[in-house]
């Protein structure tokens, strides 16, 4: 059946005008076709993707807010920090805890050379 939708739509666009609204909706169809099928043929896809875009809204929002720090070294490490801790959050670590310790171990002399072992991932694993 999907063989012959395709073939049926391969059709019906070469017999409408391209810049036709009905051309235009044909070449839509044909371009997501596959990602359509793949929805309806497997039940754990989502319709849309909400939840990834719920899930980075405040990151987002804290980069804008970034634009306006009234300096550019403000911005950018507020930017920094605003990231490390919504990935915090989306990994289900505590941020204060994780920034305490983080602060703590390279105030303590963490080597620059080790900095990766203090990424939010990294200190998941050492929880």
């Amino acid at each position: 059946m999907v063989a012959d939708f395709k073939t049926w739509l391969k059709q019906a666009r070469a017999q409408v005008s391209a810049k036709s609204p009905t051309g235009e909706a044909l070449k839509y169809l044909a371009r997501y076709w596959d990602g359509l099928i793949l929805f309806l043929s497997d039940g754990r896809i989502e319709m849309d993707n909400n939840t990834g875009e719920r899930t980075i809204r405040p990151i987002a929002i804290s980069r804008k807010n970034s634009l306006f720090a009234g300096h550019e070294a403000g911005a950018q490490n507020w930017a920094i920090l605003a990231s490390l801790i919504e990935t915090c959050k989306l990994i289900g670590i505590e941020p204060h805890s994780y920034l305490t310790q983080t602060l703590t171990a390279i105030v303590n002399g963490h080597r620059q050379s080790q900095i990766s072992e203090l990424l939010p991932w990294n200190y998941a694993k050492t929880v």
